[in-house]
């Protein structure tokens, strides 16, 4: 394996990308998913005061519900780090892959949320004494969104990794 002096990626290096693919789209879910876990916690929980993440007991247990959460929310992020920054010692980190991750970990979390938190298992609701349908078909659609961006430049990795093959089986 060869690294250039500065030991950061120069980006011509495609054969770590493909090596360690599936570490990039690990790495990017985790984020992905700790970081629309944290927005949650902080913009719905805090700062709105709209929910707690299980609001069938006493507020002291929603309180600790969002502690819990939370501490998911960091371990994700900073485990994701983790897996970014030996990637980067391995020549082998792969934006687009790990950003197009991220935004599938997003939606994929928001949509679980939305729906089996919310809906399914009833931990709690987006708010209360309000009609609910339009804060669920926003949350749920969003995050549907925020999915297909995900597949979509995931797939654009997956498309240009073939184009790369396909012109290296002609050269």
């Amino acid at each position: 394996m060869t690294m250039n002096p500065a030991n950061a990626p120069s980006g011509k290096n495609t054969g770590n990308r493909k090596l360690y693919g599936s570490r990039n789209f690990w790495s990017g879910l985790f984020f992905g998913i700790g970081l629309i876990a944290f927005m949650d916690e902080v913009v719905f929980h805090q700062l709105l005061q709209w929910h707690h993440f299980y609001d069938l007991a006493t507020t002291r247990i929603g309180i600790v519900s969002d502690g819990l959460l939370n501490s998911f929310a960091w371990f994700s992020g900073i485990f994701s780090f983790f897996m970014v920054a030996d990637l980067r010692r391995k020549n082998a980190f792969w934006p687009k892959k790990w950003i197009g991750a991220v935004i599938l970990g997003a939606g994929s979390f928001q949509l679980f949320d939305g729906l089996i938190n919310h809906k399914v298992l009833n931990l709690h609701q987006i708010r209360y004494d309000v009609n609910i349908l339009p804060y669920d078909l926003v949350w749920n659609i969003l995050a549907v969104v925020l999915i297909l961006i995900g597949v979509f430049l995931l797939s654009q990795t997956r498309s240009s990794q073939k184009k790369k093959k396909a012109g290296n089986s002609h050269a």
